[in-house]
């Protein structure tokens, strides 16, 4: 995974994790239990301060996740 250049914003601490989360979006991915929100996650080691960053998710994994509930 790219390393980032990253400074904890309440303790000023510089070393994280990143993690990942998904999420239903709306009615119909709600139904049929579909994640189609994909979001990145950084957390402060120090601190555990975390900030959420959406991403972009494939159509790929939306059908795979679909399949699969």
């Amino acid at each position: 995974m790219k390393q980032l250049n990253y400074t904890c914003p309440k303790c000023d601490n510089k070393t994280y994790q990143v993690s990942e989360m998904r999420a239903t979006g709306g009615t119909f991915s709600k139904i049929f239990d579909i994640q189609n929100k994909k979001f990145t996650s950084v957390t402060c080691e120090r601190c555990t301060y975390t900030e959420f960053y959406k991403t972009k998710t494939s159509g790929l994994s939306n059908v795979f996740d679909f399949i699969t509930s």
